[in-house]
């Protein structure tokens, strides 16, 4: 699932942010990222013998939340934070199918992509956190090139390309790496509180993104 959803939502701020809003901000921001984590981690449990039918209806409520939270975000926290309660479990429920298939052919590459995430996400975060240069044009790009890939993968599944399932994941994290250094420029730029839902949301889904390229790279390289 991709975060454009989230991208010309809540977000754009400007003006100086005193260093107790920018500490309030991120420590409320990644509260929200570690519980959308862990419901998603509940919600693959509670689905693991789903059929893969089901996982897609579940597929399309979790991304009705997330547009959901791009209106409920300027009107109540609350109600935004329980979408993004409802979006954590409903996406876990969708891949629950994916992920159990793995865990019982392949547990080796779920630890390794999880690893590798960890690492990525601490990188480019680190990093899009620190720059001082606008990163919104690197966001356009990124938005673009992401529809470019998810046509690519379509054709992917009528053609047969050599390496093509190799190329897509690689292609997909150098995308997940701009949105993610973009995202946590967002957090560091932003001053207003009621953007930490939604902020979590995005970043959460390059969490989630960036994981599931790196399960396809391992799983295929084991």
């Amino acid at each position: 699932m991709s975060n454009s959803a989230l991208y010309g939502g809540y977000g754009g701020y400007s003006g100086a942010t005193s260093r107790d809003q920018t500490r309030t901000l991120f420590s409320q921001t990644m509260g929200y990222v570690a519980l959308a984590a862990a419901l998603f981690a509940a919600g693959a449990y509670l689905g693991r013998d789903m059929s893969y039918g089901l996982g897609f209806v579940w597929f399309i409520a979790a991304f009705a939340c997330l547009i959901a939270m791009n209106f409920a975000v300027r009107r109540s926290q609350q109600l935004t934070v329980v979408l993004l309660c409802a979006f954590g479990v409903l996406i876990g429920l969708a891949l629950a199918p994916v992920l159990a298939y793995y865990a019982g052919t392949n547990p080796q590459a779920l630890w390794s992509a999880g690893g590798a995430t960890a690492l990525f996400i601490a990188g480019f975060g680190a990093a899009g956190y620190a720059t001082r240069r606008d990163l919104s044009a690197i966001a356009r790009i990124c938005f673009f090139a992401l529809i470019a890939l998810i046509v690519f993968g379509i054709v992917l599944i009528f053609v047969r390309i050599p390496h093509g399932d190799l190329i897509y994941s690689v292609i997909g994290l150098v995308i997940f790496a701009g949105f993610t250094m973009f995202d946590f420029q967002r957090l560091r730029k932003s001053k207003d509180v009621r953007s930490a839902p939604l902020l979590a949301a995005s970043i959460f889904l390059d969490v989630l993104n960036v994981f599931l390229f790196f399960l396809r790279i391992f799983a295929r390289s084991n």
